[in-house]
């Protein structure tokens, strides 16, 4: 896919699409890192639904009970693992909360997509060769 191709993503919350199977159903999930550090929990999930898949986990964290709350985008390339009650990465904590804030006015502009990748030191979904990690996709009712 083109950089000039750079679909406009949505969250499934807001779209005709769901996961596949409730399994696979990573929201709500915590997200924790290579050192047990739970990070936040997924809030969402950002979907590319000309091709339904996932590109993003919308994650939530910091804040009480909702205030001071920062959401940020990770990227599926960067899960490791998944189990019935966590979504694993391989980043730090440092590196999840210094990540670019979510900010829904930014979400249709493709460079924002890049500076999220780009901040995580993986290759974009829409650069040549890359391949889909093989997480969650979505299918539509």
């Amino acid at each position: 896919m083109a950089a000039d191709k750079i679909p406009v993503l949505s969250k499934i919350s807001e779209s005709d699409q769901a996961v596949a199977s409730v399994d696979e159903d990573v929201r709500g999930r915590k997200v924790t890192n290579r050192a047990g550090d739970e990070l936040g929990k997924v809030g969402d999930l950002l979907i590319d639904e000309e091709e339904s898949k996932v590109r993003f986990l919308l994650v939530e964290h910091g804040g009480f009970l909702g205030i001071g709350e920062k959401k940020t985008f990770i990227p599926v390339d960067a899960v490791t693992e998944i189990t019935d009650d966590h979504v694993y990465i391989g980043q730090s904590r440092e590196q999840v909360e210094g990540a670019p804030a979510y900010d829904p006015n930014l979400v249709e502009e493709p460079d924002y997509y890049g500076r999220v990748y780009d901040y995580y030191q993986l290759p974009p979904f829409w650069g040549a060769g890359y391949i889909y990690p093989g997480y969650p996709r979505s299918r539509t009712y």
